[in-house]
């Protein structure tokens, strides 16, 4: 299944997150797609890999499976896929209070070397962090 290490953190729905419907709602997933992203990116890249370079985001998959309610503590669990190029697939589940899977997505990223300010190759020693196993 996972052969890349997978990053854990916990979210809890709040009032704010919920639609009309009295849901998590959907662009609150892709905030949190982000924010999980970015907390991975901090806690596992080294830190002159994090002065560097940024990510972007190419492309969203999401596939909603169950909705999450005001109050629901959810874990959300991302793993990376080996880079083609620039581009990084990172994958994404949000797992509701009982462990089943309430959101599933993959997203594409592209590394940006801040100095040249342009998409790059990304680079062996910044993406090895996060497909071997500790």
């Amino acid at each position: 299944m996972m052969s890349a290490p997978v990053f854990e953190m916990d979210l809890v729905a709040r009032p704010d997150h919920i639609d009309q419907l009295g849901h998590v709602n959907n662009a609150v997933w892709v905030q949190w797609m982000e924010t999980v992203a970015v907390a991975h990116w901090e806690a596992v890249a080294a830190a002159e890999h994090q002065r560097d370079y940024f990510w972007v985001i190419v492309r969203h998959e999401i596939d909603y499976f169950r909705p999450a309610v005001e109050g629901d503590r959810i874990t959300a669990r991302t793993w990376a896929e080996p880079p083609q190029g620039a581009k990084c697939v990172r994958n994404m589940e949000f797992l509701g209070n009982d462990g089943r899977p309430c959101v599933r997505a993959r997203s594409n990223w592209a590394i940006i070397d801040k100095a040249a300010g342009r998409p790059i190759r990304v680079p062996a020693e910044v993406i090895a962090p996060f497909l071997q196993q500790a």
